[in-house]
């Protein structure tokens, strides 16, 4: 019999990530504070990112984060909601491709096929889909 240990999330990896979230987002969004506004950037051949500032309060901000490609059924077009935390200065992933609020940890094997560390994973996709908006904004700004 084998002894599976309980996936305990590290938490200052995970804090370092979302703090890094944080500041790249705020580098792409010019205003969080007005709700209801949209921002889109264009990487080419059909490629679109869109943030979309959901809801706006005093400490939070709610955002959804959308990439849509033409051609691509909409299932393989990633989604995350995202909450930006001000007062503490953390952008956390909160729910992603149309699933409810997600958990620090999953037991494994689950009937829902969540990855043990699930919201980790999704936090870091996070942080490498900022970066390469970031990236592409620069070189279209570049170029302009």
């Amino acid at each position: 019999m084998q002894n599976k240990q309980k996936y305990v999330p590290h938490l200052p990896s995970i804090l370092a990530v979302c703090e890094a979230n944080y500041m790249r987002m705020m580098r792409l969004l010019p205003d969080v504070d007005t709700e209801h506004l949209e921002y889109q950037f264009a990487t080419g051949k059909g490629l679109k990112y869109r943030i979309r500032i959901i809801d706006s309060a005093r400490y939070t901000s709610t955002l959804e984060v959308s990439q849509s490609n033409t051609g691509v059924p909409l299932i393989l077009q990633p989604t995350m909601q995202v909450r930006l935390y001000h007062d503490a200065r953390v952008a956390e992933v909160i729910a992603t491709q149309r699933v409810g609020q997600l958990n620090a940890s999953y037991p494994y094997p689950n009937a829902k096929m969540h990855q043990k560390n699930e919201k980790q994973m999704v936090n870091h996709f996070l942080a490498e889909w900022l970066s390469f908006c970031l990236t592409q904004q620069r070189e279209s700004s570049a170029s302009a």
